[in-house]
């Protein structure tokens, strides 16, 4: 919804909701923890993936490349949760499917060669160095994503 249009009522779509009625998003509830954890992760490894580069890049470019993707991948999910109206929900939904696949994919890929990741990324081994909080964070993003998809205009 964008912010020039008044909420209306579901039961009548012609009618506004009176102010005293919020509009629940998915920012609301166990959602605003939800989006603080995204939010930390961001600012995380955004400073490691920088700090890495800028200081050690030759050591390990792949995995401090993926840090850097991981942290965009971070703030996009950050961004896109915190907003209303389907275009952030398919937004947020892409984001936390790239995240689930990216830390499978590494922590997979770190497991079976951990040659290729002579430094710990943040999806190493489904995020251990991060007490397993980046296999979790996108199974929680998701299905709090799909409780939610009616909000976002997303047919249940």
């Amino acid at each position: 919804m964008s912010h020039r249009q008044k909420p209306t009522d579901p039961a009548n779509p012609a009618a506004p909701v009176p102010a005293s009625v919020p509009d629940a998003g998915l920012a609301t509830g166990p959602g605003r923890i939800l989006i603080a954890v995204y939010g930390i992760f961001a600012l995380a490894a955004t400073a490691r993936a920088a700090f890495q580069i800028a200081t050690k890049f030759s050591e390990a470019p792949l995995a401090y490349l993926l840090s850097a993707f991981a942290a965009v991948v971070y703030i996009a999910a950050t961004v896109s949760l915190a907003r209303r109206g389907s275009f952030w929900f398919r937004a947020a939904t892409a984001a936390v499917c790239v995240e689930l696949l990216g830390v499978l994919a590494v922590g997979t890929l770190s497991l079976l060669d951990g040659r290729a990741f002579p430094q710990e990324t943040v999806w190493s081994v489904f995020g251990r160095g991060y007490g397993y909080v980046p296999l979790v964070l996108p199974i929680l993003g998701l299905l709090w994503l799909y409780r939610h998809r009616g909000q976002a205009g997303i047919r249940p």
